[in-house]
């Protein structure tokens, strides 16, 4: 594997591991970092999540990653990866920057 896709990988788990730690810790949720899957729905029947619970979601990739989420973009909270995904796209667009 080169350097870079390395980089790249623990960077990818960086940002999951502190976005993890910060929606269990926010939302005072009954789980452990490793119990929560990638792809489980934030929302909805995955999670069991409700708007107030997304508004804090919000607020802590802004807090935690100092990215703005723009208000039409409830599509970026369907998942923890989706999540992650906007995140490490938007670092990149801010020169890699968090």
């Amino acid at each position: 594997m080169s350097e870079c896709a390395t980089k790249s990988i623990a960077r990818r788990r960086q940002v999951i591991d502190t976005f993890k730690q910060e929606l269990i810790r926010r939302l005072n949720l009954p789980y452990l970092p490793e119990d929560l899957h990638e792809d489980v729905a934030l929302l909805g029947s995955g999670l069991g999540l409700d708007s107030l619970d997304a508004l804090e979601i919000v607020l802590c990739v802004e807090t935690c990653f100092k990215i703005k989420i723009p208000d039409n973009s409830i599509s970026v909270l369907r998942s923890i990866n989706t999540v992650v995904d906007f995140v490490i796209e938007q670092q990149d667009l801010n020169g890699g920057r968090p």
